[in-house]
């Protein structure tokens, strides 16, 4: 969850308000750093009579799916334990704290898109059953002891920020190292699997809409589309220039060269009809879920949010940046795109 964390420290920060974040990198002189770990019950009580926060917004978790089916236990312990140690936490103060949870969509899994406050969770992965442990406890925490209690039930937040093993920056990071000529070939999992992305951002200042508000509630907050993997990288390649043909089915499906743009056609290492995108077996889950998407309508009336920057902006914005970050020179669309906007990741 990097690249909300520091999402959420640039809103406050601009909003004029004093973070104290649980992290051990610092991106900002203003921040209060302390050191605390949410499998450390006691740890956390110390750090809330301490601090004494008016709000938590609680992003920290073993945030990545695949990987969730690997280390379960620790899974469980992390996403789901840790929330209700912090809940505990702030029970135990006597303090009036506001506290955001971030659910998660993987929460859905099978159920049918669109997806909302009312669809009934149907999690695939033990990441997503960790968030709904997490989630309910939550609700119990807001009804049983009154606390000020929100979940966001985000859909996938992206920014340049995301975490490089993540399916979005994997993508424009091997865009980035395809261009430099440092990586050959991007291989994938699941081509087909529909997810709905948005601007990370974005989210961030609905988070802190949540909290604002009178009484504490639930909100999905998605962008309302919903988009293939397989549709990502062919926006991500073709933005910069490079067109994808697809061959094969199945594990044997490859992505080919079908044109380049007059500037990378001067490339020695980038070819009409060669494949640079393979399909490994290793990347597909165990539970895969086949389609997610957001059904926005509680938060557009009732917090009158909605989302901006659309599927074509953050492909472009993600590209740019990834661009930049191997010294070559950005189409600049995604850079323009949040020009005027506080988000920056120069």
């Amino acid at each position: 969850m990097k690249c909300t964390a520091s999402g959420v420290a640039q809103v406050l920060l601009i909003r004029g308000e004093l973070i104290i974040f649980i992290q051990i990198h610092m991106i900002h002189r203003r921040l209060i750093l302390h050191y605390g770990d949410l499998s450390d019950s006691s740890n956390l009580n110390r750090l809330l009579v301490k601090i004494q926060p008016d709000e938590i917004y609680h992003l920290a978790a073993q945030s990545h799916v695949r990987v969730s089916f690997d280390i379960p236990e620790y899974t469980g312990n992390v996403t789901a334990l840790g929330t209700v140690r912090l809940l505990e936490a702030i029970r135990c103060s006597g303090h009036k704290i506001k506290f955001y949870q971030a659910s998660s969509s993987e929460m859905f899994g099978l159920a049918l898109a669109p997806q909302s406050e009312h669809t009934i969770f149907q999690p695939q992965s033990p990441y997503a059953c960790a968030k709904v442990y997490a989630h309910w406890m939550v609700r119990n925490y807001r009804d049983g002891y009154g606390l000020f209690a929100c979940n966001g039930i985000l859909f996938n937040h992206e920014s340049p920020r995301r975490g490089e093993t993540f399916v979005t920056r994997k993508i424009t990071r091997g865009l980035a190292g395809i261009l430099a000529g440092t990586q050959k070939k991007l291989y994938m999992g699941n081509l087909d699997a529909k997810r709905d992305w948005g601007f990370a951002p974005e989210y961030v200042e609905m988070m802190w809409l949540m909290l604002q508000q009178e009484k504490s509630d639930d909100y999905v907050v998605g962008s309302g589309e919903s988009h293939s993997v397989r549709e990502f990288i062919e926006k991500t390649f073709s933005y910069a220039g490079i067109n994808i043909l697809w061959r094969g089915k199945g594990l044997n499906t490859k992505g080919v060269i079908d044109s380049l743009s007059p500037k990378l056609k001067k490339s020695t290492f980038l070819k009409k009809g060669s494949a640079i995108i393979e399909i490994d077996r290793e990347y597909f889950r165990p539970n895969e879920v086949d389609c997610l998407q957001a059904d926005i309508a509680k938060a557009k009336k009732q917090l009158h949010w909605q989302p901006k920057v659309k599927f074509d902006g953050l492909v472009k914005i993600m590209v740019d940046y990834d661009l930049k970050a191997v010294g070559i020179i950005p189409p600049g669309e995604g850079v323009n795109i949040c020009k005027g906007k506080w988000f920056s990741h120069d």
